[in-house]
């Protein structure tokens, strides 16, 4: 395209734009408060001669919604556990793949990994019980590439409780494996 004609099609973009940006409200329909002749009100959104006025939402690229969704999930660092088991439920996965992602993208992050268990069985029972927990999220966050050397692991067994109920949803809290940073 010439120059002349980019001028000309400029020439006449403008006075649309133009067009677009002034008011269907006239000063003569509102008065100084505000409000319309009719009754209604227009709570301010009208000001400077007519042109609405506001902000607009922030548009996140993919990546940094992917970021801020992942960042969210690690809030979540407790992994639940169904009772005697050490297998990780379907449930957890995006929770553990947000910590594994950021523990990859930050090799010099360390986490210590917690396995927990609820009072229902021998203290040794428990404590290996506790550890199987704990060495579950390790093999799934090695898996995805976390370095060895990123994780320690820990079994408090039953020692640890998070609720002292003695009730199947007590139970259930205890059962547990704990992403600490």
């Amino acid at each position: 395209m010439n120059l002349n004609k980019l001028f000309k099609a400029m020439v006449v973009a403008v006075p649309l734009l133009a067009l677009g940006a002034c008011s269907s409200t006239s000063d003569s329909e509102t008065d100084a408060s505000g409000s319309s002749t009719n009754g209604s009100t227009t709570s301010g959104q009208y000001e400077n001669g007519g042109v609405v006025t506001g902000g607009a939402a922030e548009v996140l690229s993919p990546a940094e919604q992917k970021r801020l969704k992942e960042q969210e999930l690690r809030r979540q660092n407790i992994i639940y556990f169904d009772f005697d088991r050490s297998e990780l439920q379907s449930e957890n996965a995006e929770i553990l793949m947000a910590h594994g992602n950021y523990l990859v993208e930050h090799p010099n992050v360390r986490v210590l990994i917690e396995g927990h268990a609820d009072e229902r069985g021998t203290p040794e029972y428990n404590i290996a019980l506790g550890e199987r927990r704990a060495k579950a999220i390790a093999k799934y966050l090695q898996g995805m590439g976390v370095q060895p050397s990123q994780m320690s692991i820990v079994s408090y067994g039953e020692e640890k409780p998070l609720d002292f109920s003695r009730t199947d949803e007590g139970f259930a809290k205890n059962r547990r494996g704990v992403l600490v940073y």
